[in-house]
């Protein structure tokens, strides 16, 4: 007897700021990849199906995107991260690196 099947494995990429298509709110979306891999005796073997959307989290309205798509707003949400185009650090008022004094510890 053979066992076979199909599990399902849902991936949060990233967390975006857009405007939602659904409600017209500009609201939080979460980019989502969805993979579907055969399973043989329950051990997964290899993805045959993948799938990315985007959700609004202020509705739950939810939208298919190509994979270009996916791959050019997860770059969006990681070069968003920095906040600096020339990859330096910026210090944040009210922090001090480690091994500063810190004013704001007893």
């Amino acid at each position: 007897m053979i066992i076979f099947g199909t599990r399902g494995y849902l991936y949060q990429l990233a967390v975006l700021t857009m405007v939602c298509g659904w409600c017209g709110n500009p609201a939080a979306h979460t980019l989502r990849k969805r993979v579907t891999k055969f399973t043989l005796f329950f051990v997964p073997l290899f993805p045959f199906s993948t799938k990315y959307a985007t959700q609004c989290t202020f509705c739950g309205g939810e939208r298919q995107i190509p994979k270009e798509q996916a791959e050019q707003l997860l770059a969006q949400a990681q070069g968003g991260q920095d906040g600096n185009p020339f990859g330096a650090a910026q210090q944040q008022p009210g922090y001090a690196p480690p091994g500063g004094q810190n004013p704001y510890q007893s």
